[in-house]
């Protein structure tokens, strides 16, 4: 078993090694889902993007079953182009309307290996914003709000006073004639 293990661990890190992206997304993606479970209360948001689409689940890993899903594949949605911020945009509003509608407020997000940002940072914003995770929403917020109090300390250091110069003194003598 141990052998087992250190043999997948070892194949993980060739694949790394390797720097074959698919393959490197497919470990990464592994290793978050070793942490990141899906429950019934609070289901799975995962993502998964192509180059010319974007597509979302939301997925109650107890039960093992997707309980709602969007994608840049769908008519609905009017997108033309899948492969875009825009898209994903949609996406994120959609997904969460669509878990709105049946009953979750709350989702652990699965970026599925892909880096948080562009279009995997955009669906998930839009998600937030349509009213998924309310609470995470209001902690960005002071924690931003927090960051530009402190930002602003840094950039304006406390001025220092000012002192007058000294003239030199004048002689009388040379007033007086």
């Amino acid at each position: 078993m141990a052998l087992e293990i250190i043999a997948n661990h070892r194949s993980e890190i060739l694949i790394m090694a390797n720097r074959n992206r698919p393959q490197v997304r497919n470990a990464v993606h592994h290793r978050i889902r070793r942490k990141v479970r899906g429950t019934t209360t609070r289901p799975r948001l995962a993502v998964y993007r192509s180059l010319n689409h974007i597509y979302a689940q939301i997925i109650d890993d107890e039960k093992a079953q997707t309980l709602a899903a969007a994608s840049t594949t769908e008519k609905k949605l009017g997108v033309t182009k899948g492969g875009n911020v825009e898209a994903a945009k949609r996406v994120g509003q959609a997904i969460a309307e669509r878990a709105l509608a049946a009953g979750i407020s709350s989702v652990v997000f699965d970026r599925g290996g892909y880096l948080y940002h562009g279009r995997v940072r955009a669906l998930t914003d839009a998600a937030r914003a349509a009213g998924l995770n309310k609470d995470e929403v209001a902690e960005t917020e002071v924690a931003a709000s927090e960051a530009a109090i402190q930002q602003a300390a840094v950039e304006e250091p406390e001025a220092k006073p000012k002192r007058a110069k000294k003239k030199p003194a004048k002689e009388e003598s040379s007033k007086k004639e």
